[in-house]
């Protein structure tokens, strides 16, 4: 039987426990998100862990103490609507993904920072007992705890940063540019990459697909080629990546705050190079964003330049999912037909768990091509995963907040965009266009680009083909889109 006054420790370190968890779920609802809140929760783990070891005399209490903590902290979130917040879904690789670097995450930071301040706090109520049993054992245990909290303390601190700019030698090159930055837009902070050789070139904003994706990392590597002639931006959206608690309060993801967002930065950099306009430059997702920005204030750019370009995501889905039952049925690929059925036609309603199922059967459709031969060696090259989280734009914090915004962005943005169509919403556009066509694109993306482009006034637009690409087409053929560039359109828009 637990003795009274352990027992009054264990319920002091359970209401402990209970309170932090309560303030956690106010304070940072969607668990820590920077390094510094990272830190914040190892210290409260470690501060719960030696009350409730050094009152109860055992480590054993971290159990009780951090379920106490979690339960109360779900408790207090349950108004978040977010799908790395409100559910476990174990029935995809995403969601085991999301559950992983949200709330395992989380759970790493508080607990063994708990068990190292409960061992410690064992430790000390034993010496102040004179009881002094396994001395050289427990020390051991604790060091090696130590360590590891030690450990797992310098890796989150460890500041993320963008290497320098290089020439095709792989020498710095001299008065080059590349930064880290953190911009307001709306009010929140977005983080912002920017890389030149030369400050003085044009500015081409880029940006990226999702709705959700962080780019910096693949970016960085798969644009190199055009920062010899450009001073290449590109930010993490509100919900991506580095900017991920700008997702939060979520009434204020809007599609309109998203083209607002642009068009303040759009508004910074040309500011801050001494621009009268920039080139604006969109892929998948960043293409409709980056089409509505152009329609807003044409004033603000040279040129659009669309890269995977989207026309209505809506009419995509419904192609593509016909296209995927027609291949299931032709190959008697039964596994896929099952899934197919289970998620329905859509637009779809579980969203983003539905999306990704059909995202990882794209690669079905996709003819055979091949990209060019530098975005192969540069992908070779960089060491980067496909999330591009082993970049070093992103600091511990910062990669978990990748694959948290891809779900959780994903889930906010998309619903918004279903009614959204080109053809009918952006008829015409004041700026010359540029339109990079991959020939082995999936035609429920490729056929609408087409359709709109064909509707599409503007003062001059161009449809420029590669057979060796596919969705991604800027980076697939980085090396014959920056020949676009200095051959054309920098010419073309005055901007040599």
């Amino acid at each position: 039987m637990t003795p009274p006054s352990r027992r009054g420790a264990l319920t002091a370190a359970l209401a402990l426990a209970a309170v932090s968890g309560a303030v956690t779920a106010v304070a940072v609802p969607l668990g820590p998100t920077t390094a510094g809140q990272a830190v914040a929760v190892m210290v409260l783990g470690a501060l719960l862990g030696l009350v409730a070891g050094g009152g109860t005399g055992t480590a054993w209490t971290v159990l009780p103490t951090s379920a106490v903590y979690g339960a109360v902290l779900e408790l207090g979130r349950l108004a978040v609507a977010l799908p790395t917040v409100d559910a476990v879904r174990l029935d995809s690789v995403y969601g085991v993904l999301a559950l992983l670097a949200g709330r395992g995450v989380h759970a790493l930071l508080l607990v063994l920072p708990m068990l190292l301040g409960a061992r410690i706090g064992v430790g000390i109520a034993l010496r102040r007992s004179g009881a002094v049993p396994h001395r050289a054992r427990r020390a051991i245990g604790t060091g090696v705890v130590g360590l590891v909290v030690v450990a797992m303390a310098a890796f989150v601190a460890v500041p993320a940063s963008t290497p320098p700019v290089v020439d095709a030698t792989g020498a710095v090159v001299p008065g080059g540019l590349a930064s880290l930055e953190t911009v307001t837009l709306g009010g929140t902070g977005h983080a912002l990459m920017i890389r030149a050789a030369d400050v003085d070139d044009p500015v081409l904003l880029y940006l990226s697909g999702g709705p959700g994706q962080s780019d910096l990392a693949l970016a960085r590597v798969l644009s190199a080629p055009w920062t010899d002639d450009v001073v290449f931006a590109t930010y993490d959206q509100r919900g991506n990546g580095k900017s991920y608690a700008g997702l939060l309060p979520t009434g204020r993801a809007t599609l309109d705050r998203a083209v607002e967002d642009t068009i303040a930065l759009s508004e910074q950099l040309r500011d801050r190079f001494g621009e009268e306009k920039i080139l604006l430059m969109g892929e998948s997702w960043g293409t409709l964003l980056g089409v509505l920005a152009v329609q807003r204030r044409p004033d603000l750019y040279h040129a659009w330049i669309g890269s995977g370009q989207m026309v209505d995501v809506q009419e995509t889905d419904r192609r593509i999912h016909t296209d995927l039952q027609a291949y299931a049925s032709r190959t008697g690929d039964t596994d896929l037909a099952a899934t197919l059925e289970r998620i329905g036609v859509p637009p779809y309603r579980d969203i983003p768990w539905a999306n990704a199922a059909v995202m990882d059967a794209y690669g079905r459709l996709y003819g055979p091509y091949t990209p060019s031969a530098g975005y192969l060696a540069r992908g070779a090259a960089s060491g980067l995963d496909p999330f591009g989280l082993l970049g070093s734009e992103y600091d511990a914090m910062e990669k978990a907040n990748v694959l948290r915004g891809l779900v959780d962005t994903f889930a906010v943005m998309y619903p918004q965009i279903q009614d959204l169509d080109l053809r009918r919403d952006v008829p015409a556009l004041q700026v010359p266009v540029y339109v990079l066509d991959g020939a082995a694109e999936l035609h429920g993306r490729r056929d609408l680009m087409l359709e709109w482009y064909g509707l599409l006034d503007a003062p001059e637009k161009h449809l420029v083909t590669y057979e060796g690409a596919a969705h991604a087409v800027a980076f697939e053929q980085a090396d014959e889109v920056h020949r676009l560039l200095v051959e054309d359109i920098l010419p073309r828009t005055g901007t040599p």
